[in-house]
């Protein structure tokens, strides 16, 4: 389970660190251009803000490989990133959006969560 719950924290990582990136650099006109059209129900500094919160959560997830004393920080980043997609996915229903990715990102974060909380923690 160890090595099931490394790899799929490793991906979502991947998967927030590049969207978080991208939302937090990308101004929000360019990022409505790319396809990204629920930009409009937020504010640049909001954008901002979501991409800040998914880089860190990506950071979270994958600090304890690097530094073991932060073992806390996988289930809190995992919880925070399910909750974010939580979010995303009442967004999402709310504009008749495609929501299927926000919520499988969603349940594999609470996965890991779940995870290393209760089962196979540090």
């Amino acid at each position: 389970m160890n090595i099931a719950l490394w790899i799929v924290a490793g991906l979502l990582a991947v998967a927030f660190l590049a969207a978080g990136f991208s939302k937090a650099t990308t101004p929000r006109e360019q990022l409505k251009e790319k396809g990204m059209t629920y930009v409009e129900d937020f504010s640049d500094g909001q954008m901002k803000a979501i991409g800040v919160v998914e880089v860190l959560g990506a950071i979270g997830l994958i600090a304890p490989a690097f530094i073991s004393s932060v073992t806390w920080l996988v289930p809190a980043a995992a919880v925070g990133l399910a909750v974010t997609m939580a979010g995303a996915v009442v967004v999402h229903v709310r504009r008749k959006e495609a929501f299927i990715p926000a919520l499988v990102l969603g349940l594999l974060a609470a996965f890991v969560a779940i995870g290393r909380i209760w089962i196979a923690p540090f």
